[in-house]
């Protein structure tokens, strides 16, 4: 190994083990006492027979079992029943924002979640990967080591997940702040829907863009380029703003279902391990039907 390549091996591994460590610390907490379903192991044995669907190797084809229908079968085997969940986490600007230095960013309560989210998958025999940051989902350790890293060199992007397909019957799990129009949420939601991707939005925000708790002569600049404005009496724009967002909040909701996906707001000020438990209900019900 060169100079330069132990150096930022040595960087890299000086900067995960925190947030892996509070990652597994969350996701511990949350999964005490609760015990999943039996799963098929990730193992050759053969599990069930499913139609052929467009773009299936012709390879899996079961020519025996298809031979005695009128319809052609391929052959899945014990680990392609383990379900495989797509991780995105919002890094644009917006997302290191937080109204209190007592407060974490957004950003780094998303990252936090999206690893803890990752921990709980692979505990549970889930195949994970980010999305959009190529290679195929995995299930080991270093699994969620390697998610840590790829978050570390994500760039900074829109504030909406990349367009990417997903296989069949695929779940996606996505944290940001989602604060671009609901226009551009929703075209991104169709393509994954449209596709069979099952999906779960949790919103990540800050106490003080839910309740603009701010009096007095206040200045506002956006973090990504909306330029600024001057608020002379701030409180008497805490209405109107509760308002709007609650109305983009709820919009965001009405999308989701209209998906068939689940939506959840978290708030910073909050506990990592209460908007995971929350998860956790969600995907474990998923994973029951």
């Amino acid at each position: 190994m060169t100079a330069p390549i132990r150096h930022r091996a040595e960087l890299l591994a000086s900067a995960l083990p925190p947030l892996l460590i509070e990652a597994e610390r969350v996701a511990n907490t949350v999964m005490q006492g609760v015990h999943g379903r039996r799963r098929a192991g990730q193992g050759e044995a053969f599990w069930q027979f499913r139609r052929y669907a467009q773009g299936d190797p012709i390879t899996r084809i079961d020519w025996r079992q298809s031979a005695r229908t009128q319809a052609v079968f391929v052959r899945e085997n014990e680990w392609e029943a383990a379900q495989s969940v797509w991780l995105w986490r919002d890094a644009s600007a917006s997302m290191a924002y937080r109204s209190k230095s007592s407060f974490p960013t957004k950003r780094d309560r998303a990252e936090l979640l999206l690893l803890a989210t990752a921990a709980m998958l692979l505990r549970g025999g889930e195949r994970t990967a980010l999305l959009g940051q190529g290679g195929p989902p995995a299930n080991s350790r270093a699994t969620l080591i390697r998610l840590a890293a790829s978050l570390d060199q994500t760039a900074a992007g829109d504030g909406l997940p990349p367009s990417v397909m997903l296989p069949r019957y695929g779940r996606v799990v996505m944290f940001g702040d989602f604060l671009t129009p609901l226009e551009e949420i929703e075209a991104k939601l169709a393509g994954f829907a449209s596709a069979g991707a099952e999906g779960h939005l949790v919103q990540v925000l800050d106490i003080a863009e839910r309740s603009l708790p701010f009096k007095g002569r206040i200045r506002f600049e956006g973090m990504e380029g909306e330029g600024t404005m001057l608020a002379r009496r701030a409180e008497r724009l805490r209405d109107e703003y509760k308002d709007r967002i609650d109305q983009h909040c709820a919009g965001i909701a009405d999308l989701a279902r209209s998906f068939g996906w689940s939506f959840a707001i978290h708030d910073t000020s909050q506990s990592a391990e209460a908007a995971l438990l929350a998860l956790y209900g969600v995907l474990g019900g998923a994973r029951a039907k």
